[in-house]
């Protein structure tokens, strides 16, 4: 009885292990987490596919053969050279989810990154692997072209490329969230995941979770950001700088405004006045003294504003009975050289605009 007790206990024990969740990082075989790919891989080895979870370089180049396939994802935690370059050396077919941009000019060279994006739809190619899945939902992902001549299947607008290489072939996924625990079940995205993962019999899964090997001198943090996150700031600027064009400022007509208080006539041509003074500017000085007499003694002349000169120069001699020339000089005269020729300008423009009210 207590051995049979015993054999249950250690049976739920074992069960309740292998069947609990376990948590790891993004495209990571064992993680039955949202973000992991344990459900993957389990219907890939469901289906005979020979798969080799790899957890650092050594083992990839253990497992690789020429009919083989690896899967590279997670390549923003390859920050060294060496490292690069030993993938590149790999014998066997490519599948590369999301490269970032060192290990994508060096597994993948025949393909570029477009500006475009993309949130999946339906293949529209001939890619036997996507013509079968149908339908996809990546979630939003950038694009990929040939880079030059390299004949190139571009599939759901450039998010899944193919192209060969010699006796290899390469294959660059754009987005890989169809392949996680969490993205297999929307549309096609696992009938995809499987396709392309399945094309040998032999895969080789490699998705660091840490970095590997030292940073290289020639790395860059710009080499660690996604492809992507290049054109979501683009997008963020953008918005950021339509909604301060549409909540900034409008320059529009003037209005006009009551003062919040009343002003004294005195204190504002005296302000005026030392603001011309400061500035030295008697030209406009004498421009708003002239201007201000004639638009005060043009209607009692019966004159209109755009009246011409000689007819306003004629009128005021006649009603104030000066000269031609000096009204001329009063009125339409060179700017006064100084403060006192000023003054005397400005006596004399009252002294006319009395004699034309007077008269």
């Amino acid at each position: 009885m207590l051995l049979a007790l015993l054999v249950i206990v250690v049976v739920a024990a074992i069960g309740t292990y292998l069947t609990a969740p376990r948590e790891g990082g993004r495209m990571d075989a064992d993680s039955t987490g949202p973000q992991g790919a344990h459900a993957l891989v389990a219907l890939l080895r469901d289906r005979g596919v020979d798969v080799i979870v790899a957890h650092n370089v050594g083992d990839v180049e253990k497992a690789a053969r020429p009919d083989s396939l690896l899967l590279v994802a997670e390549s923003y935690f390859l920050v060294n050279d060496d490292v690069v370059r030993r993938l590149a050396d790999v014998p066997g077919d490519r599948l590369l989810i999301e490269p970032v941009t060192t290990l994508r000019e060096a597994l993948a060279p025949g393909i570029r990154l477009t500006s475009d994006n993309t949130m999946g739809g339906d293949p529209d190619c001939d890619l036997p692997e996507a013509v079968r899945a149908g339908r996809v939902k990546f979630g939003l992902s950038p694009t990929y072209q040939a880079a030059g001549d390299t004949a190139v299947i571009r599939c759901y607008h450039g998010a899944v490329v193919r192209y060969r290489d010699g006796d290899r072939t390469i294959t660059a996924v754009a987005g890989g969230d169809f392949m996680t625990n969490s993205g297999l079940l929307k549309e096609g995205n696992a009938a995809l995941a499987m396709n392309l993962a399945g094309q040998q019999p032999r895969l080789i899964w490699y998705a660091p979770q840490r970095f590997e090997g030292e940073k290289s001198r020639a790395a860059d943090i710009v080499d660690l950001i996604p492809d992507s996150v290049g054109w979501m700031i683009g997008q963020l600027v953008l918005v950021v700088v339509l909604v301060a064009w549409w909540r900034g400022r409008r320059m529009g007509p003037l209005v006009a405004e009551n003062l919040p208080v009343v002003v004294r006539a005195s204190e504002t041509v005296e302000g005026r006045g030392r603001l011309y003074r400061s500035r030295r500017t008697r030209d406009r000085a004498a421009d708003a003294l002239r201007t201000a007499a004639l638009q005060r003694m043009l209607p009692r002349l019966g004159l209109g504003l755009n009246a011409d000169p000689s007819a306003v120069i004629g009128a005021i001699a006649e009603r104030s009975r000066g000269g031609h020339d000096a009204v001329h000089h009063t009125l339409y005269g060179a700017p006064p050289a100084t403060d006192t020729d000023l003054v005397n300008l400005a006596r004399e423009l009252d002294d006319i605009e009395r004699k034309v009210a007077d008269s």
